[in-house]
């Protein structure tokens, strides 16, 4: 081989690696904010989800886009629809850590031994970390409930997915159930972040064939827009105490981390309801 074929070759290796490493900056730029401490929830202050657009010329998508997350979920404007299909869902245990990231705590898994994926629209996404709101972000109807949960998804182009669950004061939730303590070690200890080890994602209970389906954003910044909503129709159930400590493990003084309803505009929300209920 000659000096100038070598000379091509390290230059298409080199041409490849850079744009490998360009487009996993780009989908890692595009998720949700590891650091929430530069926005807040509150109504008319100057960092509150009104003004978040404006912060950052990377958050734009929060002030101008006009498929933003959550939404109403109304009955008149549903479509009902039998051709989506099951949601198919491949969770396997994984090592995991809790984060305390400002507003939110979030249940982070290990990308590089996986926690599993589901499948929408033919394409595999992969499950990266899964948080909780509160009260609910998306309403169904007009009404808000106690708490939401995000399992947050991506595939191999970077798209993404959330999966999420409603849930109303009653029953204690299983799946809380087995981080109450791992939480409540957070909030004795002020940890930001605590490995809380193999967390199996196949114990969140869902309950129910039936979901919305929708194309939004995600509803922290940067409102990265295209993100593939699944709510699942059945609303669960969690105990007061269980949504308080969702709330107290944070230290950020606020009683919301909840983002306001956000216009449908044209969009189209689907309603999955299999043809044999």
């Amino acid at each position: 081989m000659g000096k100038s074929s070598i000379q091509c070759f390290f230059f298409v290796i080199l041409t490849i690696f850079i744009t490998i490493v360009s487009c996993s900056n780009a989908a890692t730029n595009q998720r949700e904010v590891e650091d929430e401490s530069e926005f807040s929830y509150e109504w008319n202050k100057e960092n509150g989800p009104e003004k978040w657009g404006k912060l950052k010329p990377e958050w734009k998508m929060c002030g101008k886009g006009e498929m933003q997350s959550p939404i109403d979920l109304m009955d008149k404007r549903v479509k009902l629809v039998s051709h989506l299909g099951r949601l198919t869902r491949d969770y396997k245990p994984s090592n995991a850590t809790l984060k305390n990231r400002g507003h939110d705590m979030m249940l982070r898994f290990e990308e590089e031994e996986g926690s599993g994926s589901i499948v929408i629209n033919g394409s595999e996404y992969k499950l990266l970390q899964l948080h909780w709101h509160s009260p609910s972000e998306h309403t169904i109807n007009g009404r808000r409930f106690a708490l939401e949960l995000h399992m947050v998804h991506e595939n191999i182009n970077g798209s993404m997915a959330v999966v999420t669950v409603l849930y109303k004061i009653g029953r204690p939730d299983s799946f809380l159930g087995l981080l109450e303590n791992k939480l409540s070690a957070i909030t004795d200890q002020d940890e930001a972040e605590k490995n809380v080890g193999m967390i199996d994602p196949r114990n969140i209970k869902i309950g129910s064939r039936k979901y919305y389906r929708y194309v939004g954003s995600l509803t922290t910044p940067p409102c990265t827009q295209n993100v593939t909503w699944t709510v699942v129709k059945k609303v669960r159930t969690a105990s007061r105490n269980q949504v308080r400590l969702l709330r107290v493990a944070v230290h950020d003084d606020s009683n919301t981390n909840a983002r306001p309803v956000q216009p449908t505009n044209k969009r189209v929300v689907k309603l999955y309801r299999p043809k044999s209920l």
